[in-house]
């Protein structure tokens, strides 16, 4: 059963053992961190439905977006 979170309390718990770890096994120099995004159900069903109409993919929509509200942000200025 996990243990509830406790944000006044960061101690780590005693039961976890890191004797055994590996300082950087899993590091990989110039590694690129692809980041989840997840979406609200009724933003993704929205502009799904706009990739659809358009014949371009869902991700390349999404990024065309953000890449237009960063030009504006810039602008503004």
């Amino acid at each position: 059963m996990p243990h509830p979170i406790d944000d006044a309390n960061d101690e780590m718990p005693a039961e976890i053992d890191f004797s055994g770890a590996q300082r950087g096994k899993f590091f990989r120099e110039g590694a690129v961190l692809r980041v989840p995004l997840y979406l609200d159900a009724e933003v993704q069903n929205y502009l799904a439905a706009r990739a659809d109409a358009k014949g371009v993919p869902f991700d390349r929509l999404v990024n065309d977006l953000l890449k237009k509200d960063i030009e504006l942000i810039e602008a503004a200025r």
